[in-house]
This record gives C-alpha cells, structure tokens and sequence, in this order.
C-alpha cells in the first residue's frame, strides 16, 4: 500500500490536513466521508471541525439509508452537509469516499462563467468530466438531490455553483488525487485566462481520452 494505512478515519485526516496545507479548503470549510465495509454506514467529519485538526473522535457513524447517527464514544454532531453526502452515497453504490471542498480557484472560475479545462493528461485520467450542479443552499435537501442526480450516471467530479465541489471515488486515496487534480485544473485554466489566452487551451485528442484506462483500475 502506497497510502496511509489504517483507519478509514486517519486516512481522511490525513486528506484533510493536506487540502489545508494546499490551499484547498480555509479553516472548518468543507467536510469528508469514507463508506465503511458491508456499504451500509460510513464515517463523516463533525459539526464544525477543522480540517486540519481532524482525529478519530472528529467523525460521526451515519447509517446511509436513514442519516441516523449510531451510537460511538464521544458522540458528535455530523457536518450540516450530511444530506448531500448520503444522497450521493444511495445514487452510487460503488463511491467509498467523498471529498468535498470550497477551492478558490474553482470557486473563482465558477463565479466567472468559465468551465475548467482539463488542461494536463493527468487531469483527463483522474477527472474525466467535471459536471456543474446549478445553486442551490447549503444543507438543504435540494442541493442533495441534484448533486445526487448528476453523479449517478458515473461522473465523479461535481462543481457545487457558488459553494464548492464534490469529488468521488472508490477510495479515500483517489478521491483525495481528484481533489488535488480538479483545484490544480481551475488554477492553470485561471491563468491562461489571465493571460488572455484561454481559447488557446484546446481539448486533448478525442482518441487519447477515448483510450484512457479506468482511474478505480490503475494509476498514472
């Protein structure tokens, strides 16, 4: 194994504290889930909590069919981006974890107007496509059910209009890749349009991508 072992828990620490470190997320901004084996529950970062502080006692167990919290010492208050976290996890059997992020660049991008462009063959490999799910308010059942309905024909890479996005993956490991992948896309596509140069950035070839192996599969 290549990433951090152990705990579903200390492996979303471990992203958690990384994202920060990136410049992906400031402060409590954001939230984390991992479904946990059987697929039935998964562990989702508290009410309030630092992305960059998180612990084992940082996370809330959720039954994913109900959102009821299950009993754990201590017991903590789940993130009030719970519903969208489960609505995503009932629409894709096959996502174990969820990244989910307020980067600047992205957030930039999405207030302007300009779709990110998949600019490296890294970002055509871990992304693939990046839909965008109009606005609507944090928390709320609306926001779920749309992020939901566009994940559910297989995209993994979400951008929440005006909020943040939503990456997914079968593993904590690549949601955290596609994470970095997505902020470092908007950054370069920022600066070409900073540059007056967007429109230069043309599509990798059509074959390339229509050749590119499953992300879930293998690694580049």
């Amino acid at each position: 194994m290549t990433y951090i072992a152990g705990d579903l828990r200390d492996q979303l620490a471990h992203v958690g504290s990384d994202v920060v470190r990136a410049g992906l997320v400031v402060g409590s901004g954001g939230n984390l889930s991992a479904r946990l084996p059987g697929g039935d529950e998964c562990w989702v970062t508290a009410s309030g909590t630092w992305l960059d502080r998180l612990g084992p006692a940082s996370f809330a167990r959720v039954r994913i069919a109900d959102g009821c919290t299950l009993p754990d010492e201590p017991q903590v208050r789940p993130t009030s981006e719970l519903a969208l976290h489960l609505a995503v996890y009932r629409a894709r059997p096959d996502v174990r974890a969820i990244v989910h992020l307020h980067p600047q660049s992205m957030l930039l991008l999405d207030a302007l107007g300009v779709p990110i462009r998949l600019v490296t063959t890294d970002h055509a490999f871990y992304l693939r496509r990046v839909v965008t799910v109009p606005f609507a308010p944090p928390g709320g059942q609306r926001l779920a059910r749309a992020a939901a309905d566009a994940a559910a024909d297989g995209t993994n890479c979400l951008i929440l209009s005006r909020h943040g996005c939503s990456v997914l993956a079968g593993s904590v490991e690549l949601a955290h890749k596609r994470a970095v992948n997505l902020e470092e896309a908007a950054r370069l596509t920022y600066r070409a349009l900073a540059v007056g140069r967007l429109d230069d950035l043309t599509p990798l070839p059509a074959d390339y991508l229509d050749q590119l192996p499953d992300a879930e599969r293998g690694t580049v």
